[in-house]
């Protein structure tokens, strides 16, 4: 099963090119070892640019990325990898993602292209975004390619249990987007509590759920060097809270793939 460190630095939204940058070196320089961007993004130059103003060896650095949803078009899959490589400054990126399955997505098209991108060097690994089982199980029968990763919105109103499920099963990792919850977490008492045991925010204990799940990657998004080390340190929870965050009777899904911009 490849490795994918956690936690990972997201950076959707993070569209300024300066700001993009030196986060990104900044993150790499505390010791993150995993970096999370996308076409979409339109930040792949200043992930590039973060990496090499950085001093850590481009061989220590997991980067991924991810296909355009209009690019899943076979063609267009293979020139825009290309062309993501460009921008990022680099000869391979550890894992291309799948980014939506919509728009130019079919399963018997688009897959190959990602076994091609693998074949040729171009990606380590391969992996999907936003994959319900049903979709993985199509992918898994068409790709010659493992599923090294899903990664999906997860946070403690979303925690896609059975997802999780298959995925551990199917030694698939999780990678989690929005674990911080896009300051929704202040709305949730049982996250307010123990932020307020731990002298800490609602978010760093959306963070150490996530954190203990086994098989899931959490990737936060943070820009200043105050947010990137408390995202490397959330607090240890017990097996008590944990399980308070788990029986939480409510579910809301943040992102909407109208607004796919901001996964």
């Amino acid at each position: 099963m490849t490795h994918v460190p956690s936690p990972g630095l997201g950076t959707s939204g993070n569209d300024d090119p300066d700001q993009c940058t030196e986060s990104v070196a900044t993150a790499l320089e505390l010791g993150y070892r995993h970096l999370d961007t996308a076409q979409m993004y339109e930040n792949e130059d200043a992930v590039g640019d973060g990496i090499a103003e950085s001093d850590v060896p481009r061989e220590d650095v997991f980067l991924a990325t991810k296909v355009l949803p209009e690019n899943l078009a076979p063609e267009d899959v293979l020139r825009t990898a290309d062309e993501s490589l460009d921008r990022l400054g680099v000869e391979q990126v550890d894992l291309f993602y799948v980014h939506w399955p919509m728009k130019a997505y079919d399963a018997e098209e688009t897959l190959p292209a990602f076994d091609e991108l693998r074949e040729d060097g171009v990606t380590k690994n391969v992996g999907v975004s936003n994959f319900t089982v049903e979709l993985l199980e199509e992918a898994d029968e068409i790709l010659d390619s493992p599923i090294v990763a899903n990664q999906v919105e997860m946070h403690p109103l979303l925690p896609q249990d059975d997802l999780l499920d298959y995925c551990r099963a199917h030694d698939i990792t999780v990678v989690a987007y929005a674990p911080l919850m896009r300051g929704d977490a202040s709305d949730v008492d049982e996250l307010v509590d123990l932020a307020e045991q731990y002298d800490t925010t609602p978010e760093a204990i959306s963070l150490a759920w996530l954190d203990a799940r086994e098989g899931v990657v959490p990737i936060p998004k943070a820009t200043g060097e105050e947010h990137l080390r408390a995202n490397l340190s959330p607090p240890e929870l017990t097996d008590d809270e944990l399980a308070q965050i788990d029986a939480i009777d409510r579910e809301e899904r943040l992102v909407d793939p109208d607004d796919a911009a901001w996964n």
